[in-house]
């Protein structure tokens, strides 16, 4: 029997403001869709914690025995610098910036996403379909929306219609916002172009001459909106009702408010049961801004080569260190937090290597079975994974207990706690064992040194790409490397 028939599963729906027993549309099946990264720069560090918190949402589906599809986007066009309906397109404007074509900035920002995420542990989603991928399905939805009376065209351009869909619908449903409200706290329409109203957002876009990145369409040559793209890759892999849209707190408006009226509009009904926001990461109690330095880097938590940090710290060790707050909670990074958190992290390493040692008895004196559930109850909770962190921690109690010989175990109730201990750990949390890559020997010495060598070999012939993955690789297994004038050398973390 699969473990989701044993459990009850409940999430805050951001729609409704509490916390709701997850019933999936299809029994065993759940589709869940969150937002991705728009790729004109680096992956900041505040994506990569609402990516690791879906990316937990995810284990935990998949460790209860459900079939999950995860879709998660690549936004490769249409997304409007301020995210307004008036300017330059973000990847556009990098690549005039940097004299490169769009999709080479796509193609350089997409690797580097994909390279921190693998650093970091991630699972790979199901489906990862690209906005410029979508243009046709895009088109088509704006040609139903314009037929059900909720868009119109102006000079090439394709408008929705906020009051006209607020008329039968509830523009705002998600977010809070009301409509009258919006429309009395706007300034006059200066500069809103050719919209009706200022709330108007646009579906299509004609292109100005200037523009690079533009597509035929009924309308004009022109590139869709950015909330359009969602829509369209969401309901082509999901279906137009699905289980869970996700993504940061930032987008609930007006993004994903956006997504539900387009939806609405072009089929009548509400796209999604579950709308699931992870909240922000702040450093040393300040947003971060690379124009004031109050920013980390992703992999300068990996290197060390941040001022805000005291050293290097290894991929598992920042993973934990997220995961000890609520996915929903604010989280602020300091150097004194992560350093606290690589003592817990290794303190549970030790306790999980350590459970190979223990002995059964002929009697446990340990309640194994409710330890076991309550580790259940943490996640069933909204995915409570610091919760979940404290019963470990319990756990680890457990194990110095019996190392100790103030408890006994059966071996059937071993067996449970250690496969119970190791699921949550490594498969929910996706932490790795990096301890145990700290027990290096000669062989293990030999191969290090030798990709030492062939990074400075590529070093040597300019091949930087190389050389920069074979340092991450390094790293992600807990091996950090130190270039000094003496060479380099290297560090098990």
């Amino acid at each position: 029997m699969p473990l989701y028939k044993t459990q009850t599963l409940k999430i805050y729906n951001s729609l409704s403001g509490e916390k709701e027993v997850f019933t999936p549309i299809h029994e065993g099946n759940v589709g869940m869709y969150v937002c991705g990264p728009t790729v004109y720069s680096n992956v900041h560090l505040g994506n990569v914690r609402t990516f690791m918190s879906f990316d937990v949402i995810f284990r935990y589906f998949l460790h209860l025995g459900y079939k999950t599809r995860y879709v998660r986007n690549i936004t490769d066009v249409g997304h409007i610098v301020d995210d307004v309906d008036n300017g330059e397109d973000k990847i556009a404007k990098k690549a005039r910036l940097e004299q490169l074509e769009p999709m080479e900035v796509v193609q350089q920002y997409t690797v580097d996403f994909h390279e921190i995420l693998n650093l970091f542990n991630f699972l790979p989603p199901s489906i990862e379909p690209t906005a410029t991928g979508h243009i046709i399905e895009q088109i088509e939805i704006v040609k139903k929306i314009i037929d059900n009376g909720f868009a119109y065209e102006v000079n090439g351009s394709v408008y929705f219609d906020v009051v006209k869909y607020n008329e039968t619908n509830n523009y705002g449903i998600l977010s809070g916002r009301n409509i009258e409200d919006m429309l009395a706290n706007t300034r006059d329409l200066d500069g809103q172009g050719d919209k009706k109203n200022a709330q108007d957002f646009a579906l299509w876009k004609k292109a100005e001459p200037q523009h690079i990145m533009r597509w035929p369409s009924p309308w004009s040559d022109g590139f869709p909106g950015w909330h359009l793209e969602c829509t369209a890759m969401s309901t082509k892999y999901l279906g137009n009702h699905f289980d869970i849209h996700g993504g940061g707190m930032d987008l609930k408006f007006p993004h994903h408010e956006c997504e539900i009226a387009q939806n609405e509009a072009c089929t009548g009904h509400t796209p999604v049961n579950y709308w699931m926001h992870a909240n922000m990461l702040t450093l040393n109690g300040k947003k971060m801004a690379k124009s004031t330095g109050n920013n980390i880097l992703p992999r300068e938590i990996l290197t060390g080569e941040n001022p805000n940090l005291s050293k290097a710290f290894s991929p598992s060790v920042a993973r934990f260190f997220v995961l000890q707050a609520h996915y929903r909670s604010n989280l602020d990074f300091t150097n004194d937090a992560i350093l606290a958190a690589e003592k817990g992290f290794y303190r549970l390493m030790e306790a999980v290597d350590g459970l190979t040692a223990i002995k059964p008895s002929s009697t446990s004196t340990l309640d194994i079975a409710g330890w076991k559930q309550s580790c259940y109850d943490a996640m069933n909770d909204d995915f409570n994974s610091p919760i979940l962190i404290a019963q470990l921690f319990e756990g680890v109690r457990f194990i110095n207990l019996l190392k100790d010989g103030s408890a006994t175990i059966t071996a059937e109730d071993l067996k449970n706690f250690t496969k119970t201990m190791n699921a949550f750990v490594f498969d929910v949390l996706g932490l790795k064992d990096e301890k145990a890559i700290g027990n290096n020997n000669d062989k293990l010495e030999g191969v290090i040194h030798m990709l030492i060598n062939m990074r400075m070999e590529a070093r040597a012939n300019k091949d930087f790409a190389l050389s920069d993955q074979i340092r991450d690789q390094l790293i992600a297994l807990g091996i950090q490397l130190k270039d000094g004038k003496e060479g380099t050398t290297f560090s098990v973390q």
